[in-house]
């Protein structure tokens, strides 16, 4: 054999050894449902803190991840037909994950199961020039009451947080017209108060008595401006009252009614969403330093005002995905955001967060199966 067919050979062998290498690496950094979940990760965490609602949950993995998008916000509900319509947040991949406060639109998709395969309908709300969500949309919060479909939101006028404000959009159709608000439907607060920068992150009930309850985050706007650190100011939540869905919204008078600064370290929470289960309210949170930054957290209450000590609703990622290392430009990555309930006959069947990862390396929404 000759010195060239001989060195060919040698070639040949070590690209067939390098491509099986590759192969290999490539399977092993794909992401993957674990077949259990982590104990290593839920070891962490004291026995007596976890809830019943987070051993019931059982990951599906990701939906709607879409090329040349950012995805967030995932808001789902049942339309008539049995299909499963989501309401979720996106924004062009150009602006990376900061799109959110200055680019974000409110999509539509229709799935014939809750786990998918979801569809691209439409773009339920886009930003209006001229009003309170001239700049975003985001947030969104679906909900069916007598007839009507009640989509709350997120909306600001300057691309900051300061203009951040609640809307609301309604349709007989969840596929439109929508109908908006000119006007938020919840100001910021008076000027120095816990809740002066803004009114986001809408979570609603309608109460059997009628009166409409919208529970909201807000922070103070001098601190905002005037701390240091990663994380600036401390997001507590109030409640607004009103006699119908449409307003108009009263503060109740003992806001906050969950402040977390109480626990020093600027702990606290956000992305509240609030359901009724066995006569008892319950709110689903993430938590921003209370037990840690991954995990999710969930309360009860008697009343939907006074609320018990957290527990620990879901945990991080890794405690049930395997995913390869965090590309570089995202920061939030391996935690749930958002969480949103499908519900079903009233009880929630399954559970939506947002997620950054996937794909394309921008952001998508995860769901979780609850069996009870």
């Amino acid at each position: 054999m000759s010195y060239f067919l001989k060195y060919l050979i040698i070639i040949f062998v070590l690209l067939f050894q390098s491509c099986s290498f590759n192969r290999n690496l490539n399977k092993e950094n794909n992401s993957y449902i674990k077949s259990e979940i982590d104990s290593n990760i839920v070891e962490k965490y004291p026995d007596n803190k976890i809830s019943t609602f987070a051993k019931s949950l059982k990951p599906i993995g990701r939906i709607l991840e879409s090329e040349g998008y950012y995805v967030w916000c995932c808001a789902p509900i049942y339309g008539k037909d049995g299909s499963v319509h989501v309401f979720y947040s996106r924004w062009d991949a150009k602006y990376k994950m900061g799109g959110w406060i200055n680019h974000c639109e409110i999509a539509h998709a229709i799935a014939d199961t809750p786990e998918g395969p979801y569809k691209f309908v439409d773009i339920a709300l886009a930003p209006r020039p001229g009003f309170f969500d001239a700049t975003t949309c985001h947030n969104p919060h679906i909900q069916h009451i007598n007839g009507m479909y009640y989509l709350f939101y997120m909306g600001n006028s300057d691309g900051s947080v300061y203009t951040k404000r609640i809307g609301l959009a309604q349709s007989e159709s969840l596929c439109g017209p929508w109908k908006r608000f000119d006007k938020p439907i919840l100001e910021a607060g008076e000027k120095g108060e816990w809740d002066d920068c803004n009114t986001t992150n809408p979570a609603f009930l309608l109460q059997n008595n009628g009166e409409a309850w919208l529970y909201y985050k807000s922070w103070n706007k001098a601190d905002y401006q005037n701390q240091t650190g990663a994380i600036r100011a401390n997001r507590k939540y109030g409640l607004a009252i009103a006699d119908s869905i449409n307003g108009k919204y009263k503060r109740y008078k003992n806001n906050p009614i969950i402040d977390f600064s109480i626990f020093g370290d600027n702990k606290q929470v956000e992305d509240a969403t609030i359901f009724k289960e066995n006569g008892k309210y319950k709110m689903l949170m993430r938590d921003m330093g209370y037990f840690d930054h991954s995990v999710g957290l969930i309360f009860e209450s008697n009343d939907g005002i006074h609320w018990g000590d957290p527990e620990i609703a879901w945990f991080g990622a890794e405690a049930y995905v395997n995913e390869p290392p965090a590309p570089s430009h995202l920061k939030r990555y391996g935690r749930f955001e958002r969480p949103q309930l499908l519900m079903k006959d009233g009880k929630p069947e399954y559970l939506f967060n947002a997620m950054q990862g996937g794909k394309y390396e921008t952001s998508s929404g995860f769901i979780f199966k609850i069996e009870k």
